[in-house]
């Protein structure tokens, strides 16, 4: 009977400290974020990267109860930023929303100070949107695409767009139109959208192939015009525009899209606490009405998923880039 006993002191011993084990997990679990976290977008505020960030870092903010704090890390064409977030401590605080511009990347920078597969871990996709041919309203805002591409060929090399940066998608954006219209036109690179942006509204760039997230307002605006959205479809949140197949360039589909990652290394809980918020974040009222105003899709592909499209992208950019021998400026 002593021994009966003492086995079950010992079972009853044994699923106290089991409860206690699991407990804590499930404490640590469903405490994160118990601090704010930092967002590292790696272009100047303004851009579109950082159109999307702030309204989704507001929601996480509202609805997480601790700050998602956004910290612009712009230059060489978002992979400044981008190494800065894969050396942060994988703790849990420190993401990063990188783009579409950094599967372009690996095949334009030579000697990159980080992998983005190696480094980072993806988390999701929050949003997707087409890139579209804007124009200084002043200088073009009187012609449509067929009169602005009649102007382009009758003057090679005059006109020119700008970009994010060299090796970004609205640089290589550029290059792929060159090569479907059989036009030339010289390339801007800047700091980052915004900076872009600002000299396209003055009028001292002629175009810019961007996403339409963060031209969207600008167009709203009246102080830039839209001639052509990427694709073989209008989009919604702008309708009036035409798109490139209708135009007669029935393959020149680019899209810009965003993403969330996190150091190699950060714990799978606050992963998945990460993609939990986010998620929240994104499909929020408010986000969502961001999101339309900006002619974006929520893809929603977390884990693996992003991972496969990840890798999909990597290798049809290389494709790209050796195509149009595309160089940094």
């Amino acid at each position: 009977m002593q021994q009966q006993g003492f086995k079950r002191r010992d079972v009853l011993r044994a699923v106290a400290a089991s409860a206690a084990v699991y407990g804590t997990v499930g404490h640590a679990q469903s405490t994160w974020p118990s601090k704010p976290v930092t967002m590292v977008v790696p272009f100047p505020a303004g851009g579109g990267t950082d159109a999307f960030a702030r309204p989704m870092a507001a929601q996480f903010t509202k609805i997480s109860g601790k700050s998602l704090v956004i910290d612009n890390r712009g230059g060489a064409g978002g992979t400044l930023g981008a190494g800065i977030a894969a050396k942060a401590a994988p703790d849990g605080y420190t993401l990063f929303m990188g783009a579409v511009h950094h599967t372009i990347a690996p095949s334009m920078y030579p000697k990159l100070d980080y992998d983005l597969e190696r480094d980072l871990v993806p988390l999701i996709l929050v949003a997707s949107v087409p890139q579209v041919l804007v124009v200084n309203a002043k200088k073009h805002g009187g012609m449509d695409f067929k009169a602005f591409l009649s102007e382009i060929k009758a003057n090679p090399g005059k006109l020119n767009y700008g970009s994010a940066g060299g090796g970004t998608s609205h640089h290589l954006a550029g290059e792929l139109f060159k090569q479907q219209s059989k036009t030339f036109i010289t390339h801007i690179p800047y700091r980052g959208a915004g900076p872009a942006l600002n000299d396209l509204i003055a009028g001292n760039v002629d175009m810019m192939f961007d996403g339409l997230g963060s031209s969207a307002g600008h167009i709203k605006g009246g102080r830039i015009k839209a001639l052509m959205v990427s694709g073989t479809k209008r989009n919604a949140a702008f309708p009036d525009v035409p798109c490139a197949a209708e135009l007669g360039l029935p393959e020149y589909t680019v899209t810009t899209w965003y993403g969330i990652w996190a150091p190699k290394g950060t714990p799978a809980d606050a992963q998945a606490r990460a993609v939990e918020e986010i998620r929240k974040a994104v499909q929020a009222d408010e986000a969502k009405t961001v999101w339309a105003s900006q002619g974006a899709e929520f893809p929603n592909l977390t884990g693996a998923q992003f991972d496969g499209f990840v890798k999909t992208e990597l290798k049809k950019w290389a494709q790209v880039v050796k195509a149009s021998g595309a160089k940094l400026d």
